[in-house]
């Protein structure tokens, strides 16, 4: 997804708004000149509602030019494409076409558009040249490197998301606000059946001819799939276009009405890596258990280091933000942004409103028992705006009280009374309109609470059921930009970090500094700890030192230095005994002593996450992310064997068929070959300047092919046991991006799906497009990875649009087929799935858009990847 405005957005934005958006742009630069890493998660809001704001124009600016590219070009196109309808009557039944019968992937539309007389028309276009295509004039697009074409954000509207990046937009005719549009004839040629569009939620409501003559029309209807005996393929359709996918001619028929039954085979959730520090405090403690707990993606993972276990709690549908522990060690509290459906979350009307099947989808707080997983509590729905951002358990009372602050305009934090069966809101204020990093309890000092974020630190009593406020003050010392993070010293003292790199001594029940440690870390304090033995830790995101200190603050000359592909302290906690646990920016979790040596026990990516494969031989997987990171994993030991730091950010990669080198292709249009055993680069090449969405070895490792998002396949000659390469041809026709690839068992086809749902196949090393069924239906194909084919037709949700089903896998043994979906979930079904009512298995533990899905060579397990959410979920098949 592309984050920058473009020009025409800042044009129609008002030169009020303008001039908010660059002094928001200005107060961004100046926190990163200052501190980097302060900025992760504290400025997400704002700019998050000014991406809003600006997409809301952005889609505006987009639909009027779409509307008069269409009308200048809507009547050529027409009157070229009808001369062509007489040379389709004398086209075989046995040809596959060499385009498909739509232009372009659909976009999201949240207003209601009408189809083009365009796509009306059933008609094979020409075969496209070989040369390279050149873009639509309907489809500006920059040369920045883009994502697939998944929602990649809560907070983003996902028609911006799905246009980002394609190739060939559809040609379509819309109304400009409050014009009715004009009605005409649908093009009906003699020989083709028109393509009716299909209703769905956002856009696309089919008319009929009643309504092209000027009349109203009879109310939008659905297409269902079909099995049409005579040819031999189920036709389905997404967002109203119809996609024929042939059946092998061993297939007599299809009963399209049926419903195919879930597999025997289950998954369950084995392991979860990775870890959310780069933009979220408070998310990493010591249980009584033995167990440390913390927060990925949609699951909280209660992790046995001594055992190599764990255990998860998966009630949360969507991001947990925040992680409170009870008093007594075994209760937990966790706190979730909106859901995929609900972006803002915050009730317009009262909570009876809220659908039963959305409420699990709006923020709230789950308390639940850490013994038996079960959830005992779910608390604030219809009550939180956007998110939970921070709460704590009350320590005098035994827990009876939980403060909780959300994500609000306003922060609203609201205290609740957890005494009773059913717990109950006992007030709410206004905390502040900047962020608030944290909000805890204080342990000595019933009632007191104390707050803090951008530019304050706030000390709160509750006293006859509200809650009156009173300012930190400074005094003599620098304000600084953020206080960062609170604890608390034996004697009640409040100890807080800041941005400035120091720490100040807040005594109890008093508001000002008693005092002041300058000049502790170079950068922001993103934690401090009280041990058990009373000494004080401090820890820092930018120098990434842990400092000690005595119980009277000074320093006791024992600091240690994190290495730097850990990342910056994030969190510091207790650990077992005389250990110290150690949350870093980079998404890694660290165990030791300051005086010692810290080891990792968890790590992950940190951004953006989409290549996977697994190894061919082995317990072992790869991953490649945006974070130019590449990590091969060992899943019995559940730990990193080896990483390598790329100089570009990475997307897709593949294992050659004896796992001794394995391709990685990059968001740049290069892509290199990494010796696993060297771990160094074989060799280096690029195709393009746009992203190798997907690369797959052929099965006998003759050939390599290459998916970019210029609409091209690579196809590359590899000799010398994967240790060179040359270039061959390149495969063009598609008229979007290529999305997934599939080899023929005997290397000698390839399968290949695109952006706007075409299903081409070519034949190697021609790099020819076979056009012809009897010569592909029939063939086998040592993998399963398109999501447009006969065995996968089944997995497409009714009322799909094309990119909600990410990515699929089928297993090695061919008995099931895995699918990531763009709603977070990983889903199961028999294979072949080629019913397109099939029934599923449904596991959710991702928060994010789930971008691929692989099995182990032995199918023991299935490994999944979030895209946003950074995680790698691995999932025992029982």
């Amino acid at each position: 997804m592309e984050n920058h405005l473009s020009a025409s957005c800042l044009d129609s934005l008002p030169s009020t708004q303008v001039c908010s958006t660059e002094c928001s742009s200005i107060d961004f630069g100046f926190h990163v000149s200052d501190d980097k890493d302060v900025l992760d998660g504290l400025l997400s809001q704002d700019h998050g509602e000014l991406c809003q704001r600006v997409l809301c124009l952005e889609k505006k600016v987009q639909q009027q030019e779409d509307e008069i590219i269409c009308l200048k070009s809507a009547l050529a196109d027409v009157i070229r494409r009808l001369g062509q309808v007489e040379a389709t009557k004398a086209q075989s039944s046995s040809a596959l076409p060499s385009k498909p019968n739509f232009r372009g992937t659909p976009t999201r539309r949240a207003e209601k558009a009408y189809s083009s007389p365009l796509d009306n028309a059933h008609i094979t276009p020409n075969k496209r040249p070989t040369t390279p295509t050149h873009r639509s004039a309907a489809s500006p697009r920059t040369n920045t490197p883009s994502k697939k074409w998944s929602s990649m954000s809560n907070s983003l509207d996902s028609s911006t998301l799905h246009r980002d990046g394609q190739a060939n937009k559809p040609v379509e005719l819309k109304a400009s606000k409050g014009v009715e549009p004009k009605s005409s004839k649908p093009v009906e040629p003699k020989s083709s059946k028109p393509v009716e569009t299909k209703r769905t939620s956002k856009s696309f409501e089919r008319q009929s001819s009643n309504e092209r003559r000027g009349k109203r029309g009879s109310k939008p209807r659905s297409r269902d799939p079909e099995w049409r005996a005579e040819e031999g393929y189920v036709k389905i359709y997404l967002r109203g276009r119809a996609i024929n996918l042939y059946a092998p001619t061993s297939v007599e028929n299809v009963d399209v009405t049926s419903v195919a039954d879930p597999p025997s085979e289950k998954l369950q959730l084995e392991w979860v890596y990775g870890y959310r520090g780069r933009d979220c405090r408070s998310n990493l403690y010591y249980l009584s258990t033995g167990e440390i707990i913390y927060f990925a993606a949609a699951a909280v993972v209660l992790h046995n280091v001594e055992e190599n276990t764990q255990r998860h709690y998966l009630g949360h549908t969507d991001d947990v933000k925040c992680l409170a522990i009870h008093p007594d060690q075994v209760r937990v509290a966790t706190g979730q942004v909106a859901g995929h459906d609900q972006k803002e979350g915050k009730r317009k009307a009262g909570k009876k409103d809220i659908p039963d099947a959305d409420k699990d989808h709006w923020p709230h707080v789950r308390i639940w028992d850490t013994m038996n997983l079960n959830t005992l509590h779910v608390i604030g729905i219809g009550d939180f705006d956007k998110a939970v951002s921070c709460l704590s358990f009350s320590r005098l009372d035994g827990g009876n009280q939980l403060v909780v602050v959300d994500d609000a305009n306003d922060h609203v934090m609201s205290v609740w009374d957890l005494s009773k069966s059913h717990p109950k809101k006992i007030t709410e204020t206004k905390s502040s309109t900047e962020p608030v990093l944290a909000a805890e309890f204080h342990p000595l000092e019933k009632g007191n609470i104390i707050t803090c974020g951008k530019g304050q630190i706030s000390f709160w009593t509750l006293e006859g059921g509200s809650l009156a406020k009173k300012t930190g003050i400074f005094d003599k010392h620098d304000k600084p930009k953020f206080v960062l993070c609170v604890a608390f010293a034996e004697n009640g003292d409040v100890i807080s970090g800041d941005s400035n790199g120091n720490i100040f001594i807040w005594p109890k029940g008093n508001n000002r500094i008693s005092k002041a440690i300058e000049g502790v870390h170079e950068g922001g304090i993103f934690s401090v700890c009280v041990m058990k033995d009373g000494t004080l830790l401090s820890g820092g995101g930018k120098d990434r030192k842990i400092v000690q200190f005595d119980s009277s603050y000074t320093k006791t000359g024992v600091e240690t230095e994190i290495p730097e592909n850990f990342g910056g302290v994030r969190m510091l906690n207790q650990g077992k005994g005389g250990m110290v646990l150690v949350g870093t920016t980079r998404n890694c979790i660290l165990q030791g002593t300051v005086d010692l040596q810290l080891n990792p026990i968890v790590q992950g990516h940190m951004d953006e996450l989409w290549g996977l494969a697994s190894h061919p031989s082995q317990h072992q997987f790869m991953t490649s992310g945006s974070d130019k990171q590449v990590h091969m994993w060992d899943s019995m030991s559940r730990s990193v064997v080896w990483s390598k730091e790329l100089s570009d950010p990475a997307h897709s990669c593949s294992f050659y068929p004896d796992a001794s080198v394995v391709a990685i292709g990059t968001e740049t249009g290069r892509w290199l070959v990494l010796d696993c055993e060297t771990h160094e680069i074989v060799t280096s090449h690029t195709d393009g300047n746009e992203q190798i969405e997907c690369a797959l070895y052929s099965p006998d490792g003759k050939y390599l092919a290459l998916g970019s998002r210029d609409n091209h396949i690579y196809i590359y000659e590899v000799t010398e046991g994967g240790k060179k390469y040359s270039r061959i041809g390149k495969c063009s026709g598609h008229s979007s991006f290529v999305t997934h690839l599939d080899w023929s068992t005997d290397g000698v086809y390839l399968c290949s799906n695109s952006g706007d749902y075409e299903v081409l196949y070519w034949k190697v090393p021609a790099c020819k497009q076979e056009t012809s069924i009897s010569a592909v239906r029939d063939l086998e194909w040592a993998t399963g990875n398109c999501t447009l084919t006969f065995n996968a037709a089944g997995v497409w949700p009714e009322g799909a649009d094309g990119t909600d089903v990410n990515n699929v896998c089928r297993s090695n043994n061919k008995k099931i087929l895995a699918s990531a979906d763009d709603f977070g979930k990983v889903n199961l079904y028999q294979y072949p799935c080629c019913q397109p009512k099939a029934k599923k298995h449904v596991y959710k533990g991702h928060s994010s858009h789930v971008t691929n899905v692989s099995f182990l060579f032995d199918d023991s397990r299935l490994l999944s990847t979030g895209g946003r959410d950074m995680s790698i979920m691995q999932w025992q098949v029982v």
